[in-house]
């Protein structure tokens, strides 16, 4: 079973920078790709960034040069730096964790954690 307890949104004026955090607690689990979807108002969940175990990322097109995934395998959590934040980028932000145990892969999300941009 994984749990994964997202932290560090809030509200933020255009330009400005934000950091999410998102730690993993595993039981008998081991962590593959974790990565961040983001869901606006009347819009479908979205991918942000994903990062492999191995650290190779992947960006959406609308947030490449501005945010910046990585990870901390020993820790279990991922983060993603969010600079030159814009209006559009207003979201509720989901973790997301692959687990692997014996009965086979699993996705896991986080609660989410709500990321304002003013303009």
């Amino acid at each position: 079973q994984v749990q994964l307890v997202e932290s560090g949104g809030g509200l933020v004026q255009a330009g400005g920078s934000l950091r999410l955090s998102c730690a993993a607690s595993v039981s008998k689990s081991s962590i593959r790709d974790m990565g961040w979807y983001r869901q606006a108002p009347g819009k479908q969940r979205e991918l942000v960034a994903t990062i492999t175990s191995g650290s190779t990322t992947n960006y959406a097109d609308s947030v490449k040069g501005r945010f910046t995934i990585s990870r901390d395998n020993a820790k279990n959590t991922v983060y993603l730096q969010m600079n030159s934040l814009k209006p559009e980028d207003t979201a509720v932000y989901y973790c997301y964790a692959e687990a692997e145990d014996v009965g086979g892969r699993f996705d896991n999300w986080g609660q989410g954690t709500q990321v304002t941009v003013s303009s």
